[in-house]
């Protein structure tokens, strides 16, 4: 397809599947953690626990989805049971809501229906992705706008999914949550019927011929460097294999008895080091390929800290939603579950705009690099946080501050996303060897894995009155001081990123 005739119609078919997805995936999360506080009855320290460690292994699995796509399924059929598995698991959390007055039950259901959206994500996330690439050539311009046009169609699903969701949820009757979490679960299902009804007619290379059936990793002619891998013995493969998940089980030690993780903080911290460490000593690999991937770990290191910042909207800032912010309009009070359209609003406004500010740049030959764009995005992040704890310094317990505050911290973190997420996902694409596409891309979600669990962790510190808490060596009694800590955290991230951008472009061997 010549780039002239703009983008092919599969990334709308891709868009639209994605727009669905997230319905259910953001509808659960807008009032998650308001179901666990208000419904289930659990204090914020343990109801953020579980959050984080949902949020974290939703990110986690990715890996195993993505290995399962690359080795035996394929794109297609692992999109389709991923989907299967989370309409299962948001089905089950109606049931949990429905059964309060059970309470074992009730807990069992929705640990079930975590575990269903936990695997079902895994296989879902990395594969739907991993199919925008594929409709393009390697070194198509075009590729960048494509993944922000999708990650536009993410966030439609995203603005959307709070204000149904939260419609019927969020409605101060315990009960009513399983509305909401039923809603989230018509939102996977339409995803299964579009998807299914028309992969066949869209989902096609440049070429014309169909992607996503076939395993990457068995497809030869999409690598010439897969003959390389071929010569690795069954057995070396099998020692290596042994060696690092042997490297990966103390590293979980370490993490669970060294510094007193608890178990699933301790498998993902491990996994996060254990599993790259596996991919990177690939004997398959070229020099240009390890270092193109040593790339990938270090920006994703980076990210970590902006995730862990930005995804507390899920978590304390819906709890501070809810108890510190004004929400009345006209006499009207918005629930607080609403707050979490407004990022996604502000990405789809932003999506025309930030195309437009790289596009303007790049004729001028002043585009910033991709770890550019990462370390911009972190530097935002920041002053988002800044700009929030000037908006409740010396404020008084009891007293509530004006949405504007809450908005604001939202449009800043929306321009830090666009420059940071969309741009990681292009830039995992063009940097990773074809053969390892969709495992690739779950390992960049790795570090949103780490990240949600220490979002988790950070948001259980959230300042109650009379409590004094200590996070990452700060001392935290006021909301101003929990605030602070992240503007420190992404503000240094932020500079030294910067200072590594030229030695990051030397090792990206000539991609942009």
């Amino acid at each position: 397809m010549s780039q002239s005739k703009g983008h092919p119609k599969g990334l709308y078919l891709i868009f639209a599947t994605g727009t669905a997805e997230r319905f259910s995936y953001y509808g659960m999360r807008a009032i998650f953690i308001l179901f666990l506080t208000k419904a289930l009855l659990m204090d914020k320290v343990l109801a953020s626990s579980i959050y984080g460690s949902y949020t974290g292994l939703v990110y986690l699995t990715p890996l195993i989805g993505g290995y399962v796509a690359d080795k035996y399924w394929g794109i297609r059929r692992s999109v389709f049971w991923g989907a299967v598995m989370m309409g299962l698991g948001q089905f089950l959390l109606f049931l949990s809501a429905s059964f309060l007055n059970s309470v074992e039950m009730s807990h069992w259901l929705m640990y079930g229906g975590l575990g269903f959206l936990i695997f079902g994500n895994g296989f879902f996330k990395p594969t739907i992705t991993t199919l925008v690439g594929q409709l393009y050539e390697p070194n198509d311009s075009r590729l960048d706008a494509a993944y922000t046009i999708f990650y536009m169609g993410i966030n439609v699903g995203a603005f959307i999914a709070p204000l149904v969701c939260g419609y019927f949820g969020d409605t101060g009757t315990p009960e009513d949550f399983k509305w909401g979490f039923l809603a989230a679960a018509i939102g996977v299902l339409f995803t299964i019927i579009v998807f299914e009804t028309q992969k066949n007619k869209y989902l096609v290379s440049p070429s014309g011929e169909q992607i996503g059936i076939i395993p990457d990793a068995q497809n030869h002619k999409k690598d010439e460097d897969k003959q390389e891998q071929l010569t690795i013995s069954k057995e070396d493969a099998i020692k290596k294999a042994l060696f690092f998940a042997g490297v990966t089980v103390i590293l979980f030690a370490i993490f669970k008895w060294v510094f007193d993780a608890e178990y699933i903080s301790a498998g993902i911290f491990a996994a996060c080091i254990g599993i790259p460490a596996y991919i990177l000593f690939d004997s398959s690999l070229t020099r240009i390929e390890r270092e193109r991937i040593i790339v990938i770990y270090i920006i994703a290191f980076f990210v970590i800290f902006f995730w862990a910042a930005y995804e507390q909207a899920g978590a304390s800032l819906t709890l501070f939603a809810d108890e510190q912010t004004n929400r009345s309009i006209f006499g009207w009070e918005m629930p607080a579950s609403y707050f979490q359209a407004f990022n996604p609003l502000f990405v789809v406004a932003l999506a025309f705009v930030m195309p437009f500010i790289w596009g303007f740049l790049s004729k001028r030959k002043m585009e910033p690099s991709s770890p550019a764009k990462q370390a911009i995005g972190l530097f935002l992040l920041s002053l988002g946080y800044l700009f929030i704890a000037i908006g409740v310094k010396d404020l008084q317990p009891g007293v509530k501050v004006s949405m504007l505050w809450l908005t604001g911290l939202y449009f800043i973190h929306t321009m830090g996303e666009m420059a940071l997420s969309p741009i990681g996902l292009s830039m995992v694409n063009r940097l990773t060897p074809v053969r390892f596409a969709s495992l690739m891309m779950g390992v960049w979600y790795l570090s949103n894995a780490a990240a949600n669990k220490l979002a988790g962790i950070l948001s259980g510190l959230y300042p109650e009155a009379g409590k004094s808490k200590v996070i990452l060596g700060f001392e935290v009694v006021s909301l101003y001081d929990f605030f602070m800590v992240f503007v420190v955290m992404s503000g240094i991230s932020a500079v030294i990123l910067f200072l590594l951008c030229k030695w990051l472009q030397k090792l990206m061997h000539g991609v942009k």
